[in-house]
């Protein structure tokens, strides 16, 4: 006996319920669908602006303690020269063609010469500012090594003290030893932080500069790497960590999602919203495949009657339902598929955009491919339709044959 064949007979019976149910299947799996292709793109666009534009680069490296005892006495945890240049020599060792920036941050107050404001610096390299920033940031404001006391600012910091590419601005800053340090410095430009927390404050400066200010020659406060090919941070870390160990070196390494709190608070949120559509989505297939079932065994009870008369098997009568509800599901995925990629072509070309939380310049809305998720609810919404057919199934198929005979 073909089941598929019978199954699709079965189906064309009752075109109406079964064009409701593939309709909920498809709608169900496309809205899943299209939210977790724009989440993708959403984490793709928060690694980009964390990684370049932040210039968290892919792992950061920092003495011991830095980041708990270092904020109370910052002298006794700097990297200094020599440990920078092991540090730097076990990284190229394990990558060769990475990117180590050794980096200093500072703060202190910022003056156009009449009004002043507090700012939070980074001192890097202009070359290794570069190297960091990447391709899709190449228009964006950036050091000059020709311009050793040239300074980039936040856009907000440069609106709220009114200078330009081209003005002059004065830096005072507490030095390592709490001594108060100034210097002038020369406005490059401004570029866009993409936090609106950071809009006002932020400002990039030659690490030069920065050590000089800080009063801390050749010294840093971490290294940031920068590794080639695709992203594997947590592999790298692991590397690098059994690395210095075996040098004898006492370093915490931090990747950048560690450090952007920004992208794990969104992460989380938006994956919470994800399995909230998900759950609603999963019970409207269930709810729509069981009524679906448990009505077509009602109209069909004196069929499978005559079914299990002529020889048919429980089991026999379980799988003809189950091949139902898995053609029901597959045609309802298939149509969701379809209509994702269309509403997913239609939402790209229509180029929107908006300003996303806590963020300082808009975004394109943008739905990508999300083939894993995809490929999962498809597999989780048919193994949930057959069990979804089963329960009434069964029920029909240990009905007593007489009984089933003499349904009306």
């Amino acid at each position: 006996m073909n089941l598929l064949a019978i199954a699709w007979r079965n189906l064309r019976r009752n075109p109406h319920r079964s064009l409701t149910t593939i309709l909920s299947i498809a709608i169900g799996f496309s809205a899943v669908a299209l939210f977790s292709g724009y989440t993708r793109q959403v984490y793709a666009g928060l690694q980009e602006q964390a990684v370049h534009g932040e210039l968290l680069g892919h792992l950061t490296l920092v003495n011991h303690g830095m980041r708990t005892e270092g904020r109370l006495h910052p002298e006794r945890y700097l990297l200094r020269p020599e440990e920078i240049s092991r540090l730097a020599g076990i990284i190229r060792r394990r990558f060769p063609d990475a990117l180590v920036a050794p980096r200093l941050g500072l703060s202190g107050l910022a003056s156009n010469g009449r009004i002043s404001t507090i700012f939070l610096a980074e001192g890097v390299a202009p070359a290794d500012m570069l190297v960091l920033r990447g391709a899709s940031w190449g228009g964006t404001a950036a050091l000059d090594q020709a311009t050793p006391q040239g300074v980039v600012l936040a856009a907000g910091l440069a609106d709220l003290l009114g200078l330009r590419q081209g003005d002059d601005a004065s830096l005072l800053v507490s030095t390592l030893h709490g001594q108060a340090n100034a210097a002038d410095a020369a406005v490059l430009g401004s570029y866009h932080t993409g936090s609106a927390g950071l809009e006002d404050k932020a400002l990039f400066l030659p690490l030069a500069m920065a050590q000089s200010l800080y009063d801390a020659p050749d010294q840093a406060d971490r290294l940031t790497v920068l590794l080639p090919g695709p992203e594997r941070s947590d592999q790298a870390r692991r590397l690098l960590a059994e690395d210095c160990k075996a040098a004898g070196l006492e370093v915490d390494i931090d990747t950048w999602r560690d450090l952007s709190a920004f992208y794990r608070q969104v992460k989380g949120m938006m994956d919470l919203i994800f399995g909230f559509i998900l759950c609603i989505v999963l019970a409207i297939v269930v709810m729509s495949i069981t009524s679906a079932m448990r009505m077509s065994v009602i109209e069909r009870t004196r069929e499978i009657g005559t079914l299990r008369a002529i020889g048919l098997r429980r089991a026999g009568v379980v799988r003809l339902f189950s091949t139902e509800a898995l053609l029901l599901a597959g045609l309802g995925c298939l149509g969701g598929l379809a209509a994702t990629l269309a509403v997913r072509a239609l939402v790209n070309a229509a180029r929107i955009s908006y300003t996303p939380p806590n963020g300082s310049n808009p975004v394109l809305l943008d739905v990508g491919l999300d083939g894993w998720r995809w490929l999962a609810t498809m597999a989780l919404l048919v193994a949930l339709s057959l069990l979804a057919a089963v329960a009434p199934s069964r029920r029909a198929a240990r009905r007593p044959v007489t009984e089933s005979l003499a349904h009306v």
